[in-house]
């Protein structure tokens, strides 16, 4: 379904004709995760059948909560070594899972089409041990003995081992095959980002409100991730939460430290959010007390570059599009020379970061068209050095992108002093 395909009350209730919530209840129709599960693997197979590939081995843990809607205790850095899925053609995925998930799998996730336990795979010996007792005899027994298989990410030792063991298993690369899958959002999705957004909106708010001088920044990021967990958040948008203060955002220290906010410091908030497998990334600059001119024109030049870039977030348009709007408008307040070096926007969805990205400039970078029900997180960033007080300002937004044109998923507020 594509947002043409919705009534007018659909689209003003901002739900995509759902409501969202943390239970199900029986007064209202709330999103059908059983469908909306169904409804990924679909997506995934029709990407698979257009691929040339014969199978998908995955290990990212956006991949396999895609397929699966395993939700797994992560280990800091070791995401795409714990859990991983099998997707043949026309079949249910098969979850490869942690020991540690196993016998909670087994009770609560009765949609897989088959459970095996697997090590962390990282130690060569035991990453042998699974290609040789458990995936050789999956592949074997679905007739991909000499299969295309795609892959996401994989450890050295994993390829090795495939090619010892299946010297007729070609491997290539599955990740953009699940990229295509991913890249427009099902209504359902659509649905689930709007709560992620209400949720990164209220810990955003909570930021913001406790930001005062005297505080520390881990003080304000506490805060704001205890709202958070409270509201039923499972992460936060980035793994090290980012509140920076004065000095700390020009340039931008991307952590948060325990720098005191003083009177006059701008602050920068980019905690967001993660619900049911969704993220919101949402980022907002404020003041503490009395901007100086300087803070306000680069807030007003961010801004203005903001909403520019948000309005050319229409089908037909492209990422290069969109980032040329936003240049431009900082461009006009003679800060073109100082916007962040890293993208302006980027995809989001189950992947907090995820193709297509707007703005990015290293090799290889490639604009894509925009379609409907593509989801954007869009945040320039501009900073000047020696600006006293700090002079750096982000906002960052959630935009869908429809067939009227782009709609703004976040709603926390901006600062209306620094628009002054």
């Amino acid at each position: 379904m594509s947002s043409s395909d919705l009534t007018g009350a659909q689209h003003a209730s901002g739900l995509r004709g759902y409501a969202t919530g943390p239970f199900a209840v029986d007064w209202e129709e709330r999103v059908d995760l059983a469908g909306l599960r169904r409804d990924r693997v679909r997506r995934a197979q029709e990407s698979l059948s257009t691929s040339g590939l014969d199978a998908l081995l995955l290990w990212k843990d956006e991949n396999v909560r895609y397929l699966t809607s395993l939700r797994a205790q992560l280990i800091s850095g070791k995401a795409t070594s714990l859990n991983g899925v099998l997707l043949t053609a026309g079949e249910l995925p098969v979850l490869l899972c942690s020991g540690g998930e196993r016998d909670r799998v087994d009770a609560t996730m009765p949609w897989l089409g088959g459970i095996h336990s697997i090590p962390i795979m990282e130690q060569a010996e035991l990453v042998d041990g699974f290609v040789g007792a458990t995936l050789v005899p999956l592949l074997r027994d679905a007739g991909l003995a000499g299969a295309r298989l795609g892959t996401d990410q994989a450890p050295i030792s994993f390829i090795h081992s495939v090619r010892d063991r299946l010297p007729d298993v070609v491997l290539e690369d599955g990740d953009a095959v699940m990229q295509r899958a991913r890249m427009r959002k099902l209504p359902g999705e659509i649905a689930l980002l709007e709560e992620a957004c209400a949720i990164g909106d209220s810990v955003t708010q909570r930021a913001l409100d406790e930001t005062r001088a005297g505080r520390r920044e881990f003080e304000i990021a506490g805060d704001a991730l205890q709202t958070l967990h409270y509201l039923g958040g499972e992460l936060a948008h980035v793994a090290t939460p980012y509140v920076a203060s004065g000095e700390n955002m020009s340039p931008p220290h991307r952590f948060t430290t325990d720098k005191i906010v003083r009177h006059g410091d701008l602050l920068f908030v980019d905690i967001g959010a993660q619900w049911n497998g969704y993220f919101a990334d949402i980022g907002r600059t404020t003041i503490v007390g009395r901007p100086s001119d300087e803070q306000r024109r680069i807030y007003r030049a961010v801004y203005e570059a903001q909403m520019a870039g948000i309005a050319a977030m229409r089908p037909g348009n492209t990422t290069h599009d969109v980032a040329v709007a936003v240049r431009s408008a900082v461009a006009r307040h003679d800060l073109a020379d100082h916007l962040f070096s890293l993208f302006i926007g980027h995809g989001i969805g189950v992947g907090a970061n995820e193709p297509p990205y707007i703005g990015e400039t290293l090799p290889g970078a490639t604009p894509a068209m925009l379609e409907p029900d593509m989801v954007f997180a869009i945040e320039p960033l501009v900073w000047l050095p020696g600006v006293r007080g700090g002079g750096g300002v982000r906002l960052e937004d959630m935009v869908l992108v429809t067939s009227d044109g782009p709609r703004v998923l976040s709603r926390a507020p901006y600062d209306e002093r620094l628009l002054a």
